[in-house]
This record gives structure tokens, sequence and C-alpha cells, in this order.
């Protein structure tokens, strides 16, 4: 694991593409409808993919299909680049799912901030420490939608054995920036990555984080590969032009109290002949006859439909 580490961390820089979870018409597990998805990512130029993330509704599947769909990602992707696995809920399951990702050859683990209504900082900790004694020497990548935990147990967090990364899912770049300074300060070598895909990578990138989180890889992965190589450039001009043309996707995205998230997702991957299946309750699916025929036209204006048709 050793040498691993330094082509993970500088693999964290880029972009980490979240993969959809593919299901068939009787909303069953589909995991060979990845496949083309996993090498479009791949084939573009994405650093780094990760199984069981939000965009794969980690939430929405049992601990024994997020088993079956890290196996099925690490199969997929074959060493061609890092792989994350997403791991977390209870803490029984958050181990489960640790074994089962070292067990499949996943790169490193992606660890979900717990959910539990009575979650305390000191907890989160005790959470992580629990699955890096599980992960055996595994990387793990925190990933913080709530910064309300505070500083201090962030901090926490950032030297349990193994943390080489956090995943900043938070809207609070100048809180961003300040954990990044103070674990410099500590000399912890932390990949702090943005956590809030396209539309937030500027503004992270300006306090100091790199990379950054993307569900558009399932769909566009080349634009998305260019908007992070104009901000690696410094060229903010570029990389804003860029994402102000993807920027309806994401808003899309965002409709329903952001319960259309994945939904535009997959309505996308069905229009352009790769389905993997709808989404599962409580997020939105079908898309609304507004919604879906705008995502149409937005695939169109954006040559991705006449693409597809042309395979």
């Amino acid at each position: 694991m050793t040498e691993a580490k330094p082509t993970l961390r500088a693999a964290l820089n880029g972009i980490s593409g979240i993969l959809v979870t593919p299901f068939d018409g009787a909303d069953r597990l589909a995991p060979a409808k990845l496949k083309p998805v996993v090498d479009r990512a791949i084939g573009a130029g994405v650093h780094v993919l990760v199984a069981n993330g939000n965009t794969s509704e980690f939430y929405g599947l049992t601990t024994a299909e997020a088993e079956t769909m890290v196996h099925a990602a690490a199969e997929q992707v074959a060493g061609r680049v890092p792989l994350l696995a997403g791991i977390g809920r209870s803490i029984g399951d958050a181990v489960a799912l640790t074994r089962a990702s070292r067990a499949a050859g996943a790169s490193a683990l992606m660890v979900h901030q717990p959910p539990d209504p009575f979650v305390s900082p000191r907890g989160v900790v005790a959470y992580v420490e629990r699955v890096a004694e599980a992960g055996q020497g595994l990387p793990l990548v925190l990933y913080l939608r709530n910064d309300g935990i505070g500083a201090e147990a962030i901090l926490a967090l950032c030297q349990v054995p193994g943390v080489v990364g956090v995943k900043w899912a938070a809207p609070s770049p100048l809180r961003l920036g300040e954990m990044i300074r103070a674990t410099r300060d500590r000399g912890l070598d932390i990949a702090w990555v943005g956590g809030l895909a396209e539309t937030w990578a500027p503004p992270f990138y300006a306090v100091g984080a790199r990379g950054y989180t993307s569900g558009l890889i399932n769909v566009w992965p080349e634009h998305s590969v260019a908007i992070h190589a104009a901000l690696e450039a410094g060229d903010y001009a570029r990389a804003a032009a860029l994402i102000e043309t993807m920027s309806a996707f994401e808003a899309l995205r965002a409709e329903e109290q952001n319960g259309t998230n994945v939904s535009v997702v997959k309505a996308a991957l069905q229009m352009l002949g790769d389905d993997c299946g709808a989404t599962r309750p409580p997020s939105a699916w079908p898309l609304t006859p507004r919604a879906e025929a705008e995502l149409r036209r937005r695939l169109g204006d954006w040559g991705l439909l006449r693409a597809a048709a042309a395979e």
C-alpha cells in the first residue's frame, strides 16, 4: 500500500468521478450496464472513480448491494485509475463495507459523514478510527458535508492514521481555507478536494483546494476534464466559461430540494443510449416533462445526442 499512496495522493488533485449505480427494469442491480460509463470516463482522462458515493445512490442501496457494486466497479476499472469505495451508515455496516472494499481491491475508502441524528463531533472521530482499524492500512478520504462538527474535530479527523484526503462538501470556502492552513501548520499532507462538483470548484481552488468531485463525468466527462485543465492552468476565465456552459445541468440536478440530483444524470444516460435504469425513492423519478425537455435540449445543444446517434 505504501507504494500506491503517492499515486493516489496526486490523483486526488484531479477529478473524483462519482459513478451511478445501474438497475434493471425490475429494480435489481445491473452492474454490467456501468461498463461503458467507466470506460468513457477513463478514456476522457478522469483521474479517480468512486463507487458507492451519493451519485451512486449510496443511501438507496442495501449493504449487500453496495458490496456487490464495489466489486463490480473494481473489476471494470481494472486498476486503470484509483478506485475510491464509499463506506458509511451504521458502524457495523461501515466495517462490513470496509472489509468488502479491501477484498475488492479498492485503492482507498471514502468515508461518508454519519447521518445519525445524534452524531457528536468526538463520535465521528471514533467512527473513523474504527473504520481505519478495519481497513488495515487502506487510505481514507473523509467526505465532509457538514463542517458544523467544528475545527477541533476536523483537525482530529485529519490526524487519524491513514487519512490522506478530505472531500469538502460544505458551501463554506473560508472555513475550508482555515482548515487547509491549520493542517499545513501541523505538517499534515492532506489532499483537500472540492466536494460540490464543478460549479464550486473555482472558490475552493482560490483558498487552496485542488480537484473536485463530479457527477457530470457519467454523461460528459470530456467537459469536466476541460474545466479541471483550465483551473490547473490558473485560467479562471476559461474555467468560468466552461462551467457556465454546463451550469444548466447542475441547476436541473438541484431542483426539488436536490431530489433530482441523480435523476438528471440517469435520465441523461437514457437519452444517450446508456440506460442505467431509474433512481430509487425517495429521489424524484421520473423527471417532470418540463425538466426532461430542458435536459434533452441541453444535451442537443452540447452535441451529445448527435454523438450518441453516430455510435
